[in-house]
């Protein structure tokens, strides 16, 4: 059986899933979609059953069926084998009252190595040794370069360029990334937000002479981004091995509803978890937890997205976004496929930087998404009272999702919490947040000093950096990211 996936804004051009995977992004600068979610459900007696390397095979046979089920089980064994710390690779432990989803235990110690382990063999399988060179071109706004650039490093026939936000990370997310090996590698430290790295990233994808100098010498461009639905569909697995996990703890029966509290700011992981809803997962409510960036609380709770706001350095980077891109695949679902609406919205975000959405599109998504946000004087205090309370020591990422969730009334259902991240990949603003003083340090020094207070130990793929080498110093302006790609995809592939 083979699913077929079109544009969110015109459903003319039908491509396969590898097809999809490979393209990144529709030539019209919409997501690919698939109008086939939820026709083939998922058994939820099946998942309860086994673990979560026979749970990816699964969901990511219902999502890809282009893929053949032999080529599934080696992307499988691959993506999640002994780069992971443990066997479970999405384990769930407790958090007092609810529970904790921990998706920080892969090579780069965050949550975006679930999908980005799988994405470049996913994309190995779809090339099928047809001599095609691509260049994946990623805009980061912390976590998802390092572990793009980890999946990819010397995949042969590819090449990988990471744009991040000048001053806008973490230091220990920088130096996971500028210390990256690998002869097909490029990084580049934006002037801007994360923001300005992904919307010239989209423009990159829409330059239509670039592409044809690029294809003269046989180089496309895709991208590891979540628009990728490659990037997405990996990431549906953690669902629902999160809810077989409660059934075997026996924590739900199954059947029985629960609800997900997710740290946001491209929308990706969030609607992983919607798409896990369509595929039959009983999901009461998926709540958005935004940090000062709160762009997506407005629009849950207004029904129009505005992005002329001015932007906050928070203590959780990785959110700190204002054009949540996944949103556009949310609403072409909630309009019923209404390509011509969801085109229309885009041309309004980007020509007037807002749109409102109509009522009735935005009653089908409060009937599954709630939402909250919190400063970051909440998130220190929720770090400090989680691990003082609790002892869970717990990134700001998290904490923004754990104070979202504690101030939402009991509704009845067990509750989890999405940990995005290890704290000590923001080791500085953890401490910080204990009461320790934090003045003149270093990312290592706060990384040793928290390993003292708290009697937890840093995962050595982070501590092991102060050994590294910086091996990409480059900076930029937007308008010079093509041309960083461009000289790029020279020194790798010509």
């Amino acid at each position: 059986m083979t699913t077929f996936y079109h544009s969110t804004r015109s459903a003319g051009d039908s491509v396969t899933s590898k097809q999809a995977i490979l393209a990144g992004i529709a030539p019209d600068g919409g997501l690919y979609v698939s109008d086939a979610l939820g026709e083939t459900p998922v058994s939820l007696e099946t998942v309860c059953a086994q673990g979560f390397h026979d749970t990816a095979r699964l969901v990511l046979g219902t999502l890809l069926p282009d893929y053949a089920a032999e080529e599934l089980a080696s992307c499988v064994e691959g993506a999640y084998g002994p780069q992971w710390d443990t066997p479970a690779v999405c384990p769930v432990t407790p958090l007092g009252t609810d529970w904790l989803l921990e998706l920080y235990h892969g090579p780069t110690c965050a949550f975006k190595d679930v999908a980005l382990q799988m994405l470049p063999r996913l994309m190995s399988v779809a090339r099928g040794g047809d001599g095609r060179k691509i260049m994946i071109v990623t805009a980061t706004s912390g976590d998802t370069g390092k572990a793009a650039l980890d999946g990819f490093a010397n995949v042969a026939g590819t090449g990988v360029a990471v744009f991040y936000p000048h001053g806008k990370v973490s230091d220990i997310q920088r130096l996971q990334m500028v210390t990256q090996p690998g002869d097909n590698v490029a990084v580049c430290a934006v002037r801007g937000t994360f923001d300005d790295c992904q919307g010239e990233v989209k423009r990159i994808f829409s330059d239509e002479a670039l592409a044809e100098r690029l294809a003269g010498n046989g180089v496309a461009l895709s991208s590891a981004n979540s628009i990728n639905v490659g990037r997405l569909a990996p990431q549906v697995t953690y669902y629902f091995d999160a809810y077989a996990q409660l059934v075997r703890r026996d924590a739900v029966r199954m059947g029985e509803e629960v609800t997900f509290c997710v740290p946001t700011g491209n929308f990706g992981d969030v609607l992983a978890g919607y798409f896990a809803k369509r595929l039959g997962l009983p999901v009461r409510r998926l709540v958005v937890a935004s940090n000062a960036n709160d762009v997506l609380t407005d629009f849950l709770t207004t029904g129009t997205y505005d992005r002329r706001r001015d932007f906050h350095k928070t203590i959780s980077p990785s959110m700190d976004i204002l054009v949540s891109s996944n949103l556009e695949r949310l609403l072409y679902y909630a309009s019923d496929g209404d390509c011509e609406l969801v085109s229309s919205l885009m041309a309004q975000l980007a020509e007037k930087g807002f749109y409102t959405v109509p009522d009735a599109v935005m009653d089908e998504i409060r009937s599954t998404f709630s939402c909250g946000r919190a400063d970051d004087a909440q998130t220190r205090r929720t770090i400090l009272d989680t691990w003082r309370e609790l002892d869970v020591l717990i990134d700001p990422h998290t904490a923004v999702a754990k104070h979202v969730l504690d101030a939402l009334p009991a509704d009845g259902t067990e509750r989890v919490c999405l940990s995005t991240a290890s704290p000590y990949k923001f080791c500085s603003d953890v401490l910080g947040a204990l009461g320790e003083a934090t003045d003149g340090m270093n990312g290592f020094a706060c990384m040793d000093a928290l390993e003292r207070l708290t009697g937890t130990v840093a995962p050595e793929q982070l501590s092991s950096l102060r050994e590294g080498e910086v091996l990409h110093d480059d900076v930029c302006d937007r308008e010079r990211m093509g041309a960083f790609v461009e000289s790029a995809c020279a020194r790798v592939f010509l």
